[in-house]
């Protein structure tokens, strides 16, 4: 699957089926968050695979808008050093490339954005320098579950040429 064919099929996936991924497929989709650019090259990130079946269940108590993180084939906790001028940008940078690369892969995500960081920080023995960014649960999912045509506004509402309101 090309880079374009994922970004424009890429969907949330919240359920999961039980097949394990392949050690390789699960470096890939890590490798693809250490290789994100980043302003300066400043790298401010660091990523918690979680793999153990107990650890997952331990997380969906924190992980307010995933509690279906337990049936995912692994998990990445995704950190960020909060001393970088552009943590959030650099670090959501990462989270995209291991969703797409798992994508191309035939693994699902999901970004978690409702957490309760402080339960994950401690529970992970996570140090104060680091912000817990996201989790990101990946696994195989029953393909029937996306192909739902997803809904995007027209490029006629979104783009504009040489200034904002002029026909694209």
């Amino acid at each position: 699957m090309d880079v374009y064919e994922c970004v424009s099929t890429l969907s949330s996936v919240r359920s999961f089926i039980d097949k394990p991924v392949p050690e390789d497929d699960v470096m890939k989709v890590m490798e693809s968050g250490r290789l994100a650019p980043s302003a300066h090259n400043d790298q401010p990130w660091e990523f918690i695979l979680i793999k153990d079946k107990k650890v997952l269940e331990q997380m969906e108590e924190y992980c307010i808008s995933g509690r279906f993180i337990s049936r995912a084939g692994f998990a990445v906790v995704i950190l960020t050093d909060k001393s970088s001028k552009w943590f959030q940008i650099d670090t959501t940078r990462a989270a995209q490339n291991m969703a797409l690369t798992a994508w191309s892969l035939d693994l699902g995500t999901c970004w978690i954005g409702r957490l309760d960081t402080d339960g994950i920080t401690s529970l992970l023995d996570i140090p104060d320098r680091w912000q817990v960014l996201t989790v990101l649960p990946f696994g195989y999912f029953n393909k029937s579950y996306v192909g739902i045509t997803k809904f995007r506004k027209s490029p006629q509402e979104v783009f504009h040429l040489d200034g904002y309101g002029k026909k694209f």
